[in-house]
């Protein structure tokens, strides 16, 4: 049996008002074409819904369920509508994020906070994921935007480039420079550097070189297949020094000193740099650069 939404509807407004004469004048059609859907759906129905008098109308009893009903109906269907409107416009949806760094030290920790309060109806996921797995899972569409630390280098598509960090070099508690409150760069060209080789450790190792290699004479680089926080604990052994973000400053490691370093030009910096693919429609996505645009200044990278 098929029934018109609006005869529903038109029951509905008869309850309401307990008048067909009024509640045909809520819908703004005239009383006789009310009239006239009400005993059609009455009719489509085989039952009486309304019991009808000079002081108006009243729900029949084989109408009460009907009116409930319809009730539920529309409310799904005004939920629907709401909920799609929202997921079309990123207000709702989901999102999955790809990050390379770790978010207990980074300012990637409360920009993802600031999101998701902004917009408490997506659903947030987060990978955690080297850069070369999170571009590859970019391309394979198993997340809708990756954000790295350094240039978004094996990604072919979009991205922007978001905050900066300045760089900070590690040292031993222990060591001549450790109390000194600014280093350059040239004070470091004799030392030994210990880096991981999981991000930003690459990027890292390429600030390096910039700033101190020279013809013949390379800077001693050491890459260990350990996390960040490894590289820091086995700073206090004495025999190394370490570069990383200016976020890590944050965390306390016994017999670790971290300190500003720069050259002629001021200090050194490493950039944020968030990646997606361009045929990746999803509104929450559209969203999220939207948000990032306005909130963290970004410049567009070509």
């Amino acid at each position: 049996m098929d029934i018109e939404l609006g005869f529903l509807r038109t029951a509905l407004a008869a309850a309401e008002h307990g008048s067909f004469r009024r509640a045909a004048s809520s819908l703004n059609v005239r009383q006789s074409t009310f009239s006239r859907r009400i005993r059609l759906l009455e009719e489509q129905l085989g039952v009486p819904l309304f019991e009808r008098s000079s002081g108006g109308v009243r729900v029949a009893p084989a109408g009460v369920g009907v009116v409930r009903t319809a009730q539920s109906i529309f409310e799904q269907m005004d939920r629907m509508v709401s909920t799609a409107r929202s997921v079309g416009s990123g207000d709702a949806g989901n999102i999955t994020i790809g990050l390379s760094t770790s978010l207990s030290v980074s300012k990637l920790r409360s920009v993802l906070a600031e999101y998701i309060k902004a917009l408490p109806k997506v659903d947030v996921q987060m990978i955690e994921r080297s850069r070369a797995q999170l571009i590859d899972g970019l391309d394979a569409g198993n997340m809708d935007i990756a954000i790295i630390v350094g240039e978004p280098r094996q990604h072919s598509g979009p991205s922007i480039a978001l905050w900066s960090e300045r760089i900070v070099v590690a040292l031993p508690s222990k060591h001549a420079l450790s109390t000194t409150e600014v280093i350059h760069w040239s004070d470091l060209r004799d030392e030994s550097f210990l880096l991981s080789r999981r991000d930003p450790g690459p990027d890292l190792k390429n600030i390096i070189v910039r700033k101190l290699a020279a013809p013949g004479d390379a800077p001693n680089i050491e890459m260990w297949d350990m996390s960040n926080e490894s590289i820091l604990a086995m700073l206090e052994a004495g025999i190394h020094v370490s570069i990383h973000c200016e976020s890590w400053t944050s965390l306390a490691y016994p017999g670790v000193r971290f300190r500003e370093v720069r050259d002629t030009s001021g200090p050194s910096h490493i950039t944020f740099t968030a990646c997606w693919v361009q045929h990746n429609k999803n509104p929450a996505l559209v969203r999220f650069l939207d948000f990032l645009r306005r909130n963290h200044h970004p410049t567009l990278v070509t």
